[in-house]
């Protein structure tokens, strides 16, 4: 499993343009069954990801398709984890 850190590096008013589109990305990756949990990071600086089943280069080559990557609004972080244990009724996260 992955988790994707994203760190905005521009103020929200060019970050909030490209929301509806990130939101198509996700959408993307949450039917292919990759993305399993996402939202924004509290206060409001970026966001979080968490991605399974797939390689780091999949990873690597999926945040290019963001359009938060592609306008140069974002920095991330990607980090591997192997998941050891979960909590009742989310044993498919430990695929």
């Amino acid at each position: 499993m992955f988790v994707i850190s994203i760190e905005y590096t521009v103020g929200l008013e060019r970050v909030e343009p490209l929301i509806e589109e990130h939101m198509s990305f996700l959408d993307k990756y949450y039917r292919q069954g990759l993305f399993v949990v996402s939202g924004r990071k509290k206060p409001r600086t970026g966001g979080v990801i968490i991605v399974k089943n797939t390689s780091r280069s999949e990873v690597e080559a999926l945040i290019k398709e963001d359009p938060f990557h592609r306008e140069g609004v974002a920095e991330y972080i990607i980090t591997e984890f192997m998941s050891t244990r979960v909590g009742e009724g989310f044993e498919s996260l430990a695929d």
